[in-house]
């Protein structure tokens, strides 16, 4: 099947890495990247219950550079299911608990952002996995156990297939990564200092 369907995916792959090349001469004006990385169209379906060879989308990750700049923009194409994201998706233990930990000590420059206009605008809401209760060392009644309870710190952002292919597309997607900026350079901070400020990396 994909032998004979492979010249229409090269042409759309082609257009999408033209796209990407475009978001990336944009976003590269406001932060720095260290390049991106576009995902096979392969599946893995060894340990999934979807066995279709093949995925219905593209998907591209742009990777922030240097030790200091944490957080990584994702852009989704698919038909009816077209998004931005961004974000931490498995943050490995060292990283949960320091983020944990800072919100247990000060959680308002955290809400201070979620509650900003640009983030409502954009995002609505933090998502990721939690959770149910506390985690081990958290008092289930602290005050940001909200935050603390989140083992995931994601957002996302829908784009109809109009939006998808208007010509304001490229700007967009561009706008809405930069609106994760306050949010990466937050927990960036986090990430690389202890609690009481001091660099770590």
């Amino acid at each position: 099947w994909f032998n004979e369907h492979k010249p229409r995916y090269q042409a759309a792959k082609s257009d999408v890495e033209s796209l990407i090349t475009e978001i990336e001469k944009g976003l590269s004006k406001t932060d720095e990247l260290e390049g991106h990385k576009l995902f096979r169209i392969y599946r893995d379906v060894r340990f999934s219950k979807n066995k279709e060879p093949y995925k219905t989308s593209f998907g591209t990750y742009f990777k922030r550079a240097g030790k200091l700049r944490r957080g990584g923009y994702y852009l989704h194409l698919e038909p009816g299911n077209s998004f931005v994201g961004g974000g931490f998706w498995d943050p490995n233990p060292q990283d949960l608990k320091r983020i944990r930990d800072e919100f247990a000590a000060d959680d308002m420059p955290m809400r201070e952002i979620l509650a900003s206009n640009t983030f409502k605008k954009h995002f609505g809401t933090l998502q990721g996995d939690e959770v149910k209760t506390a985690p081990k060392g958290f008092s289930k009644d602290h005050p940001a156990i909200d935050l603390i309870r989140k083992k995931q710190f994601l957002v996302s952002r829908k784009f109809s297939d109009q939006e998808v292919l208007s010509d304001n597309f490229t700007k967009e997607v561009v706008k809405t990564f930069e609106a994760m900026r306050p949010w990466f350079d937050y927990m960036s901070d986090v990430l690389t200092t202890n609690l009481n400020g001091e660099r770590i990396v």
